[in-house]
């Protein structure tokens, strides 16, 4: 996490870019006592007399240590280090605004020593933005007031250095507009006094800065009682004389014209209002931004729409180039043809236009040096094609759209010979569903749009919030007025025809996708990701990974990771996060259209089953891993999945890739290949179960009985009719649950494996005892038990003993119940899923026979053991009864940490929302959340 402290101004901490709260002078006074010292330590006696005063108490020490403690809770981990003898912030200083300020003014001043004027300017512009009021304005003791003082020194002088490379710029018009409040607020500072003076000269408004002297002249003498200094006295005369001295030629223009070529603004401009304020923040303060982002998702109209509204800063003009990066039809501008043109624009033409690219680099950076220009690469391709046409001028700005991240402009290290100073970047995304509304309805009409708001929302859903899509379908509305906007909503809704109908005369959604697939193509570097984007458009997934890439394309992992990246870097893909991707559902429409077009049905075919065979693989690798007594997979897989190397492994691969598993196995399912479908089908269960998620599996399980019978699969239909009966009975939906689960004890029978009826008859007796039918319940319980046996099956045995605990204590028979739990406990040692459960199962006994003390240890023993084993829903449910226990023995803040513990596992499954958390934790004894109310 990265840690930023800031005073110069009101009192700012942020980590990770997010403001955080700091309540108490004391820990705002310490924090800034050593963050003034950062990287030094400073004693635990000096942090005392400074915060506490000279006559401190004799607590103080005790109170520095908790006013440490509880600022480490909102620092970063490590951020204060204890040291002999006091503390020490270890965090680099120019994350502390008044250290970075300082360096930055030192590295304008050795700048403007060595005649970088450029580079000395934008240091001087960056160290004075840092300022946001006074320095360390929330502290009054006098260490503080003191380094206050000399902040605002330092300050004042670095301005008054800025406004002398300014003057020597030839930038006096600009100086007399910021230099006259600040010789207003310090009318005894002779330097700004003479600065303003000469400004005002220059300007050709003498009689102003004659007028400057005599108000100067008069402050000090009734305020000190002095005349003014030699330097003010010999620049009144200079001026009275009009000595040539005081002359400054005019700063060389960029060419004999002034460029106005920004392209018109987009009337149906709309929102973007952060994006508006941060680009117009950096033509303020940055050498170049960035706007990068997919096709159709307006930088262009962003870049041009914030240039109009901020050309009439720039005295030498605006030239616009675009450069053709994503052009459908055009090959992208070559750097010689896009400097000839800069070129032409600044007054150069025929032979005076160089014919190489360095010589018309360098005619280009020396026509820019001294110029105040605002340039617009539109389009670009790559850094390589936009690197040359940056102007050098320090009051030149320059943006750059493209849909690649164009990040590489950042290097200091690249070869070109001169750096691009200060370089920021944005990431465009695509509009919120009401701003999409509001740019449809401002082409297409409001009054259709208000008479169908319905249709209006769900046209700019299925456009994704690509501008360019809902301009498209906007285009189609206005010149089909006797279109409602529920035929056109219809129309795209039919995913084969969208791309066709998000095409009305010059624009087309799928044109503009098509040129980044083709210079790809073109690239002999891209052929491997033109190659994958088809094939990843043949799979379900919600996301894409290099594993799951690698295994459709047939090549090793980090052939298939550099594809990915690649059509990340073109933003034909979107990241999600670390090695994992996403498609826009327009471009994964266009990628399913090239699957069909350019690859056999052969090679589709092959593609699929490899990625299929890749999840199932991996699927049954994490069954055996998170539960070992699964001895064998439903259905094995013909190629190698994910390395998983133990039972947390397992569990966060199914984390992270949940969606994508049940995307998948639906697609399976679906398709021609049953054995596939069967074992993802089956194989999800367990690795669900230990994140509580079997409800997910309603509709894969009740298509898998489908799939199976339609095979006359009896084992099939026995598997997935005895785990649908599981989920029906965790969704409290228990008459569903016993038909499923009686119907998969048939099958079992018709399958014959008659000893598999075990697990229908187990479940069976789960879901009677929660129905009090309890009778019922030890017998079906019973001859699960008697089956166990009979095979030798040690785990079944163990899991049934347990759910008989559970009758036994319902029925008042205590001692029974406890003695099955510690007989369950006795089979499943050294199984960390059954040995914790059957142990919470001894504690619920414990309980209910009144002997809450042994249930509380049984406890916290099981849930040790739960955590361990990565049974998140066994946990949580555990932890709920342990809660209780702990109530009842009126251990309330033990209670209320267990209770806490159970709900933050549901909240990790995403069982529970955060409200729903809080709202639990408000109540002085938490109802029991509902995803555990139906379970044992």
């Amino acid at each position: 996490m990265t840690l930023e402290i800031g005073f110069l101004g009101p009192w700012q901490i942020k980590v990770d870019g997010q403001p955080v709260r700091l309540a108490g002078r004391r820990r705002v006074a310490v924090l800034t006592r050593l963050a003034l010292d950062a990287g030094r330590p400073v004693t635990t006696r000096q942090l005392v007399a400074d915060v506490w005063g000279q006559t401190p108490p004799t607590t103080a020490g005790k109170q520095l240590h908790i006013v440490v403690s509880k600022l480490r809770d909102v620092l970063t981990p490590g951020a204060i280090v204890t040291v002999p003898g006091g503390y020490l912030l270890d965090l680099p200083r120019a994350r502390i605004d008044a250290h970075h300020f300082t360096l930055l003014a030192g590295q304008a001043r050795t700048a403007r020593d060595r005649g970088e004027t450029g580079t000395a300017d934008g240091r001087f512009r960056q160290a004075l933005a840092l300022w946001r009021g006074r320095a360390l304005a929330e502290l009054d003791d006098p260490w503080a007031r003191a380094e206050s003082r000399r902040l605002e020194e330092e300050r004042l002088a670095v301005f008054e250095d800025h406004i002398d490379l300014r003057l020597a710029a030839g930038d006096h018009h600009a100086v007399v507009a910021d230099l006259a409040p600040h010789v207003r607020a310090h009318p005894l500072r002779e330097g700004p006094r003479a600065q303003l003076m000469l400004a005002l000269y220059r300007a050709a408004r003498p009689a102003e800065a004659l007028a400057v002297y005599q108000e100067g002249h008069t402050a000090l003498v009734e305020e000190l009682g002095l005349e003014p200094g030699a330097r003010l006295r010999r620049l009144q005369g200079a001026i009275l004389t009009r000595d040539p001295a005081l002359d400054l030629a005019a700063p060389a223009r960029s060419g004999t014209i002034i460029p106005a070529e920004l392209p018109a603004d987009t009337r149906s401009f709309t929102a973007r209002q952060e994006e508006v304020k941060w680009l117009r923040e950096a033509l303020l303060h940055a050498d170049v931004a960035v706007i990068d982002g997919p096709g159709g998702v307006g930088k262009s109209a962003l870049a041009v729409h914030v240039a109009h509204t901020m050309s009439g800063r720039f005295r030498d003009g605006v030239i616009y180039v675009d450069l053709n990066g994503a052009t459908p039809g055009l090959h992208p501008l070559p750097v010689l043809d896009g400097l000839g043109h800069l070129l032409r624009s600044l007054g150069l033409d025929g032979s005076a236009v160089p014919a190489d690219v360095e010589g018309a680099v360098a005619r280009y950076r020396s026509l820019t040096a001294a110029g105040e220009l605002l340039v617009i690469l539109d389009n670009a391709l790559d850094a390589h094609q936009v690197r040359p046409l940056v102007p050098a001028g320090a009051r030149c700005r320059t943006v750059i759209t493209s849909r690649a991240a164009l990040t590489t402009l950042d290097d200091v290290h690249h070869p070109h010979p001169t750096g691009l100073g200060d370089v920021r970047h944005l990431h465009l995304a695509g509009l919120a569903d009401r701003d999409a509304v509001t740019l449809l309805s401002r082409i297409a009409g409001p009054d259709r749009v208000q008479r169908e708001p319905e249709a209006a929302a769900e046209i700019a859903g299925l456009c994704g919030g690509f501008p360019l899509a809902v301009q498209v379908a906007a285009a189609r509305l206005a010149a089909r007025p006797d279109w409602r906007l529920a035929d056109l909503a219809d129309r795209l809704a039919d995913a084969t025809r969208r791309l066709d109908t998000l095409q009305y005369d010059d624009l087309a959604v799928r044109a503009s996708i098509a040129v980044s697939h083709r210079h790809l193509r073109e690239e002999p570097s891209g052929h491997d990701a033109a190659y994958v984007l088809p094939l990843l458009g043949l799979l379900d997934t919600p996301t894409h990974t290099p594993a799951a890439t690698a295994a459709l394309a047939g090549w090793p992992e980090p052939r298939a990771e550099a594809a990915l990246r690649q059509l990340h870097g073109t933003r034909l893909l979107e990241a999600v996060s670390r090695d994992r991707y996403r498609f826009h559902d327009l471009i994964r429409l266009y990628a399913r259209e090239q699957a069909a077009g350019e690859l056999s049905e052969t090679d589709r075919a092959v593609a699929l089953h490899r990625g299929f065979h890749h999840y199932l693989a991996t699927v049954n690798t994490a069954t055996q891993l998170v539960h070992p007594q699964v001895q064998n997979p439903y259905y094995g897989a013909e190629q190698p999945g994910v390395a998983l190397a133990d039972a947390r492994e397992a569990g966060e691969w199914t984390e992270a890739e949940r969606d994508n598993l049940l995307a998948v196995t639906h697609q399976a399912i679906e398709s021609a290949d049953p054995p596939v479908a069967l074992g993802l089908a089956l194989g999800l269960h367990m690795p669900f179960n230990y994140r509580g998620w079997v409800t997910h599996l309603a509709d894969v399980h009740l298509h898998a009985i489908e799939v199976a019978a339609r095979c006359g699969d009896w084992a099939g239909q026995g598997q997935a009719g005895n785990y649908l009966g599981w989920v029906y009975r965790d969704q409290g939906r228990h008459e569903q649950a016993i038909e499923q689960l009686e119907r998969a004890a048939v099958c079992w029978e018709k399958a014959a494996l008659p000893h598999r009826r075990a697990g229908s008859f187990n479940n069976l007796g789960i879901i009677n005892t929660m129905l009090g039918r309890l009778d019922l319940a030890h017998t079906h319980l019973s001859r699960a038990l008697a089956i166990a046996e009979e095979i030798g099956d040690g785990y079944a045995r163990g899991a049934i003993l347990n759910n008989r605990a559970h009758v036994f204590y319902r029925q008042g028979r205590f001692d029974d119940a406890i003695a099955q739990a510690k007989e369950a406990t006795a089979v499943w040692t050294g199984t960390l899923y059954g040995e914790g459960l059957s142990r919470a199962t001894l504690a619920r006994a414990y309980m209910h026979a009144g002997r809450l003390e042994e249930a509380a240890d049984t406890y916290r023993v099981a849930l040790t053991l739960l955590r361990e084993g990565g049974y998140r829903i066994g946990y949580a449910v555990a932890s709920w009864w342990s809660g209780q226990t702990l109530h009842t023995l009126g251990r309330a803040a033990m209670a209320r940490r267990d209770w806490h513990g159970c709900f933050t596992a549901l909240l990790e499954s995403r069982l529970l929302t955060r409200s729903e958390v809080d709202e639990l934790l408000d109540q002085p004894v938490p109802d029991m959340p509902r995803p555990i109310r139906n379970m044992l």
